[in-house]
């Protein structure tokens, strides 16, 4: 069954179902809502709706569901794999206005925030508790958490703390029909059967509209050690991954990045070289919790590392504002990318013992498809997870360039198959991925999805047309 567009009657119904400034036709605004930061597809929603409350998200809901409305979930917007695309006459719920958070549980260190609340804003609502909720990326000043949980999504503190769901305790989810949900409330432990709301992390608003979520908190690290090298190529920054892992202190972050890419964020932002020598080709950058009284041990960690030759240069930050200076140059990458040309993303991740085979082959694949381009190559290497940036040339068409860096895809995701990684770490398969996604999930997968997708969907209404057909 096809979900469809409403007509202006059934819009003027479902204004009618919310407060008098909750719906808006205005082109501005449809233009805003209807995309994400994916650049390929055009958005063309019929309306976006602001509710404020749960309650009118499931009215809202309900109407759709009984007229078989098509309706897109909007969040920050920040995904880079169309699936916040609005882009044939859906209804947008917006979740923008949603953004209580409730007090602090201090001794059960949880919150519980409204969806539409901004990742930033819930890390600055616990700090004054000594507490955060360790999600954190690039994006985290403009996403939100109800987006954050329908994508599951990962950044830069992995390796330390794990996906979004292993810290998100409860949600409320208002289903297709309009009923809503409440999973787990804020149980650490809840042995009673299948844990639903494990289906809704990372479905990308396709089974149902997350509401409001009991968020799991962590102390906030006392000290922060931020230390940037240059390595020697790939395995370089490979080889230095093993040594901290080793290291003496509790690895945050690690995160890599290649000249391309700096020289990218040089040209967007005013940012300092990190080093006078200009002719390295790859960083590395490492966030660490210190151990208090470890400096001795630290500087012989450190000092082994160039006796060895295991880096080129290094420098470790001296204060907060070098080190959020450090950070800059990793986090301001794909801003820059985007600014600066035309960058075809991947975002792909592989178990890490695979790493240095795949990324040997995908040096290959860049050779024979892309000879002469322009490759930028960063990731979250601590979590096996590469974003693969190819820049259009500037003298290639953008259908040209699409049509053959989608060709050379596919060749990518064969090796992602060969190693067992996934075309997608982070961003979803929204629309971009949607038919790359046999290289990652078996026919079998595939059925169970589907099947899910009926149970909870049967009209399809949510967000059609992502993930699967």
């Amino acid at each position: 069954m096809a979900a469809k567009a409403p007509s202006p009657s059934q819009l003027d119904e479902i204004a009618a179902l919310l407060p008098h400034d909750a719906l808006s036709t205005d082109p501005s605004d449809l233009a805003t809502y209807g995309r994400d930061w994916t650049k390929v597809f055009e958005p063309k929603p019929s309306a976006v709706v602001f509710p404020r409350t749960t309650e009118e998200v499931s009215r809202v809901l309900a109407y759709c569901n009984g007229h078989e409305i098509a309706v897109v979930t909007s969040g920050g917007r920040t995904g880079l794999a169309g699936g916040a695309v609005a882009a044939a006459g859906e209804v947008v719920l917006s979740l923008a206005r949603m953004t209580r958070m409730h007090p602090v549980d201090v001794l059960g260190q949880t919150v519980r925030v409204q969806a539409g609340a901004i990742t930033e804003s819930v890390h600055q609502h616990c700090a004054e508790h000594g507490l955060t909720w360790p999600v954190d990326f690039a994006s985290k000043g403009s996403s939100q958490v109800g987006g954050n949980i329908a994508t599951n999504a990962g950044g830069v503190k992995v390796i330390r703390y794990g996906l979004t769901r292993q810290w998100v305790l409860g949600l409320q989810v208002v289903l297709a029909n309009g009923e809503v949900l409440e999973l787990n409330g804020a149980l650490e432990k809840n042995n009673t059967g299948a844990d639903l709301r494990q289906l809704f992390i990372g479905s990308e608003g396709t089974l149902g509209v997350v509401t409001e979520a009991t968020l799991k908190l962590a102390r906030v690290p006392q000290r922060l050690d931020v230390m940037l090298f240059a390595v020697d190529g790939l395995q370089g920054v490979l080889d230095l991954f093993a040594e901290a892992r080793k290291g003496p202190f509790v690895l945050s972050a690690f995160e890599f990045f290649t000249d391309k890419c700096l020289a990218r964020v040089q040209r967007h932002r005013t940012v300092r070289a990190p080093f006078d020598q200009e002719n390295y080709t790859h960083y590395a950058l490492i966030e660490a919790e210190g151990q208090g009284a470890d400096d001795a041990e630290l500087e012989t960690w450190l000092g082994s590392l160039f006796e060895r030759n295991v880096v080129l240069d290094g420098v470790m930050s001296q204060n907060s504002s070098q080190a959020r200076s450090m950070w800059e140059l990793r986090e301001g990458i794909s801003e820059s990318l985007s600014a600066t040309g035309l960058p075809h993303k991947n975002d792909i991740s592989l178990p890490i013992a695979a790493l240095s085979a795949f990324c040997e082959e995908l040096d290959g694949v860049f050779a024979s498809r892309y000879p002469g381009w322009e490759i930028c190559l960063f990731g979250h290497i601590g979590d096996g997870n590469l974003h693969v940036n190819v820049m259009k040339p500037d003298a290639m068409s953008k259908a040209d360039f699409l049509a053959q860096t989608s060709d050379a895809d596919h060749a990518m995701f064969e090796l992602v198959r060969k190693h067992a990684g996934s075309v997608s770490a982070e961003h979803g398969i929204g629309l971009l991925k949607k038919k790359y996604l046999g290289y990652t999930r078996s026919p079998a997968e595939l059925a169970t999805l589907r099947a899910l997708k009926s149970a909870l969907d049967p009209r399809g209404i949510l967000n059609p047309g992502k993930i699967l057909d």
